[in-house]
């Protein structure tokens, strides 16, 4: 979509610095500076363009849309939203006129760049004096700003195309006046950043309704397909179970299967021997660490048997012996025990302590 001039201010200045970084800064300020400032509630209603850089100054053009009224956009979004007089690029230094609305408009152009643009009062069928008029006093103002522009020519675009009439201006700005059909529009180079407000709020709304679809959509695939591969996995441990129970009622006989039970007791009380997890050489170094560097704190008595561990001890301070006890139960070795780790008691020489771990049954 395509704003028309009515719909806009053009603002072009100089300014001091080439840093691409700071040109919206910059533009913004010469907007208030003129008493231009784009709705804050309305969306994105300004952007600036580049016309023209050298080693230190830099021709900028600040765009600034008039809030859009009732009926002024679209029922459905365009995609890209910018200014008419930058979908023409007349080449070289330029002055273009045409009709908008019922109205005639004018652009300048520098080097295919649109550097200005205003709408007239001007109504009829060629550009009249009121026309020319508004081109002069706009080609003065910008002489004033340091923009002085030398146009070439004239490019009267009428709506009767080369039968139209050239009208005030041609003897009027002393230039050669070519008078033909508007050419077609086409999308300007760099791409605009307007983005008037319910538009960019339908955008949103649009988005996030098609990432909630997706959303939903992925979670009820991934519930479907977890429910399956689990459901699946059931069903297949399920049939595993059965037939090993079947083989095993095959093969093991009452004295058999008393003799297994007898052979795990017997396995389960070697296990501090054969298990590297249960051996009291191990679970003292695990018991080791978890007790706090440079803490003062010390094991009096340490009590390993199957399946239970009692440790006895003191510290000078109370707070040592509570790193401790979580130090116990965090140990990649001692988690599996289920601890009892009453407060420590304090007398003359410090705290005293007794924790026992038991594994549970």
């Amino acid at each position: 979509m395509l704003f028309p001039v009515r719909g806009m201010h053009a603002l072009p200045f100089k300014a001091s610095s080439t840093d691409e970084s700071l040109f919206e800064d910059l533009a913004a300020m010469h907007a208030e500076r003129l008493g231009v400032r784009a709705d804050p509630m309305a969306g994105q209603l300004s952007d600036t363009f580049l016309i023209t850089k050298d080693e230190e100054n830099a021709t900028l053009l600040c765009v600034v849309l008039k809030s859009p009224g009732d009926g002024d956009l679209p029922p459905r979004s365009p995609k890209e939203f910018d200014i008419s007089p930058r979908a023409f690029a007349p080449v070289g230094e330029a002055i273009a006129t045409w009709v908008e609305f019922g109205r005639w408009v004018f652009a300048f152009y520098r080097n295919g760049k649109l550097l200005y643009s205003q709408a007239t009062s001007s109504s009829g069928p060629a550009p009249d004096a009121g026309c020319l008029r508004e081109i002069q006093l706009a080609l003065g103002q910008l002489s004033i700003q340091g923009l002085q522009l030398k146009p070439e020519v004239v490019y009267v675009w009428s709506p009767e195309g080369d039968a139209g009439s050239a009208g005030s201006l041609e003897r009027g700005l002393g230039l050669a006046a070519r008078v033909m059909p508007r050419p077609e529009p086409q999308l300007p180079d760099p791409r605009s950043k307007l983005l008037p407000a319910d538009v960019r709020a339908a955008r949103r709304a649009q988005v996030a309704r098609q990432q909630k679809i997706a959303a939903i959509a992925a979670v009820v695939v991934a519930y479907l397909g977890v429910a399956g591969y689990f459901g699946y996995g059931v069903w297949r441990d399920k049939q595993s179970i059965k037939q090993a129970k079947a083989t095993a009622a095959e093969i093991l006989s009452d004295a058999d299967n008393a003799q297994m039970e007898q052979h795990k007791l017997e396995w389960e009380e070697l296990q501090p021997v054969v298990n590297n997890n249960r051996a009291p050489v191990e679970i003292m170094s695990r018991v080791a660490k978890a007790i706090p560097p440079n803490s003062g704190l010390r094991l009096k008595t340490a009590e390993i048997n199957i399946g239970e561990i009692k440790l006895v001890g003191e510290a000078p301070q109370a707070a040592p012996v509570q790193t401790f006890s979580r130090n116990l139960e965090k140990s990649a070795g001692l988690a599996e025990y289920k601890w009892d780790a009453p407060p420590p008691q304090n007398d003359a020489k410090g705290w005293n302590f007794v924790f026992t771990g038991s594994l549970p049954k």
